[in-house]
């Protein structure tokens, strides 16, 4: 059997043919091209969604997959958990529950120590154009629009500190492209929403109310056909008056550890958080696919 190789700078990743099409249908994606899980359950990076479709599955397959993350921040951590499910690297459903536990800066902030904030995420994507790894003939990347509904369940406390909802959806237009000869991964997303700190502090604020829009961009290097290095910004709204919100950023490493399974690694950087300034620490993602 002939085998056409992909040049990954100075590596390659071999195709077996008599017709790529044909392994496409009953194979599976190249490592990482399934994306990781961000913390709000879509395909993508650690904190951005990208227009990449969860789980192994090719256009003609069913796959999924399931996260765990921890963000340990020096006064909060955040945790995350969920599953995403992909129909024939075309449409992408997902769940994800966050909890943020504000440790001992509860007792600081009036709520009691060990204070927990609580959301459910759940999101669906599609594919609208292009392929991100199989049109390396043409810039075209590829294009994928979203939605996530959010319900977090502080009501009232949201509603003391200015939030309008507990309750609201974000919209996004996402961009991918794998640019298999330089061996870069880039993304970029354009979210609008109203939510504040991801949604944990509801939706809209005293000092801004309705939807703005936001921008996410993750750009990476594939070391090896199974490591990916990286960086990502995400901008926030910033509707709350008691206390200002800042972007977040963060820069990674993802590892595949085979086909269905990854673990990703991070230095995060999430701002000020609710008057407790420069929060920056360690995100940790443990992802299983099929």
């Amino acid at each position: 059997m002939k085998r056409h190789h992909l040049a990954l700078g100075c590596l390659c990743l071999s195709l077996a043919t008599p017709a790529v099409a044909g392994d496409r249908r009953a194979g599976g994606k190249l490592l990482l091209t399934n994306g990781v899980s961000s913390v709000e359950g879509a395909a993508g990076g650690g904190l951005a969604s990208w227009a990449l479709i969860a789980g192994n599955e090719t256009r003609d397959g069913i796959g999924g997959s399931a996260h765990a993350t921890l963000v340990a921040l020096p006064d909060f951590d955040l945790e995350s958990a969920g599953v995403a499910i992909g129909i024939n690297d075309r449409v992408e459903l997902s769940y994800a529950y966050q909890r943020f536990d504000t440790r001992a800066a509860g007792a600081a902030l009036g709520l009691g120590r060990g204070f927990t904030f609580a959301q459910h995420i759940v999101g669906a994507k599609l594919r609208i154009a292009g392929d991100a790894v199989w049109d390396q003939d043409r810039w075209l990347p590829q294009f994928s629009i979203g939605v996530q509904h959010k319900i977090a369940d502080q009501g009232a406390v949201i509603s003391a500190v200015g939030g309008r909802s507990s309750r609201g959806t974000d919209f996004y237009l996402s961009a991918t492209k794998v640019v298999l000869a330089r061996s870069v991964v880039l993304a970029t997303t354009l979210r609008a929403t109203k939510a504040n700190q991801f949604g944990l502090l509801g939706f809209g604020g005293d000092r801004r109310r309705g939807y703005s829009a936001q921008v996410e961009g993750s750009a990476g290097i594939l070391l090896s056909p199974s490591l990916l290095v990286g960086a990502e910004l995400r901008t926030k709204p910033d509707n709350l008056r008691f206390a200002r919100e800042q972007k977040a950023a963060d820069v990674f490493a993802a590892w595949a550890i085979g086909r269905h399974a990854s673990i990703t690694a991070a230095f995060v950087d999430l701002g000020d958080i609710a008057t407790i300034r420069r929060q920056r620490g360690a995100f940790l993602s443990l992802q299983g696919s099929f």
